[in-house]
């Protein structure tokens, strides 16, 4: 994929979405707390992007997400207690980044 820019807020309109794969990308900014909107979600990959900023913590509203990927990116702050109540959640890298 060649995609540049920012995540846009519209990308919570996307509600029965159940793959979301952003990665490889030039993608920067922030992930928007609109992700939280996905409640379909189960595989999210923003891996090798340019995403800045934090973790939101709307993301632990994902609960039927198994396959988090976040790594490779240049994101800051702490690794969210959100995070634990993603109770299906299989597979999270948070690698290279600066959390």
């Amino acid at each position: 994929n060649s995609l540049h820019g920012t995540i846009v807020s519209e990308i919570g309109n996307l509600r029965k979405l159940s793959y979301l794969d952003f990665r490889d990308n030039s993608l920067h900014g922030t992930i928007l707390s609109e992700i939280a909107q996905l409640t379909d979600l189960e595989y999210l990959d923003f891996s090798y992007n340019e995403l800045t900023g934090s973790i939101p913590s709307e993301i632990g509203l994902l609960t039927r997400l198994t396959t988090l990927y976040l790594y490779c990116n240049l994101l800051s702050g702490p690794i969210l207690n959100e995070l634990g109540q993603l109770t299906n959640l299989e597979i999270l890298w948070l690698l290279n980044n600066k959390l």
